[in-house]
């Protein structure tokens, strides 16, 4: 397949994935590979990707779990156009499915709870503190726009089954948000800090800048604060532990 412009090509998972991202602007980090490493998804569950991005949470997901079906749906156009190539690209048209809509106004195809699991990795910025940013593609993907998180929280739990989860990436400071979107509605909550080295390594404190927020509809288990990841060594290398997961498409058993 020819290269898209203004497109290049790289891989995830030890290049288990294949994915081409723009070339400039938006670029994928690590963190839809851990979100995707999160998702407790099995053979014969259906996933719901929001915000899909290029595909590479949902691409990373189908290349762990087989047998699962996931739908992604991104509202840039660009976006969904390669990730669609990507899904192809990766040989899974069987078993993903790539939509273009906004989750303020969903495709009618999109019913609600109808997905085993709905996992999301939003914007992080809020507009009114978002850095500038010349790139339209990098800004609609990184600052809030019209939906806010509580808009992506609704959704992702409108489109989740009862017994379903929900599992979302973000930015620590923005736990709160996060915890009380989902306590009214969901119960089993796990939060899993993603730590950029070892906080006992001796080095000073080390806050965690994301969280991996985990939750089942209807349960009424308590809340479980876990250990989390740390992804690097003092020297800069990936952990063992985050290898892993980045490397190897090893799980991160939130639920156990």
């Amino acid at each position: 397949m020819a290269e898209p412009a203004g497109a290049s090509a790289g891989a995830l998972l030890g290049g288990r994935v294949l994915l081409r991202q723009p070339a400039v602007g938006y670029r994928v980090a690590i963190d839809p590979v851990l979100l995707a490493a999160a998702v407790p998804a099995a053979k014969g569950d259906v996933a719901l990707d929001v915000g899909a991005g290029v595909g590479a949470a949902a691409l990373c997901l189908a290349a762990r779990v087989e047998g699962v079906r996931v739908v992604g749906l991104e509202m840039q156009r660009e976006l969904a156009r390669l990730a669609a190539d990507n899904v192809e690209e990766n040989g899974l048209t069987d078993r993903i499915d790539m939509l273009i809509g906004d989750l303020k106004r969903p495709p009618p195809r999109l019913g609600p709870r109808s997905f085993d699991h709905v996992f999301a990795n939003p914007p992080y910025q809020e507009a009114e503190r978002a850095t500038p940013t010349i790139n339209r593609i990098k800004a609609i993907a990184t600052i809030e726009g019209e939906a806010k998180l509580d808009d992506w929280m609704a959704f992702c739990l409108t489109m989740a089954k009862g017994g379903g989860t929900v599992t979302m990436i973000h930015r620590a400071d923005r736990l709160p948000e996060l915890l009380a979107a989902l306590t009214e509605r969901t119960g089993g909550i796990v939060v899993y800090p993603v730590w950029p080295r070892d906080p006992t390594a001796g080095a000073g404190d080390v806050p965690a800048k994301r969280v991996i927020v985990q939750a089942r509809v209807g349960s009424k288990a308590p809340l479980r604060l876990l250990g989390g990841l740390c992804v690097h060594e003092a020297d800069g290398k990936y952990t063992a532990a985050a290898e892993h997961v980045l490397r190897h498409g090893g799980p991160l058993a939130l639920l156990g």
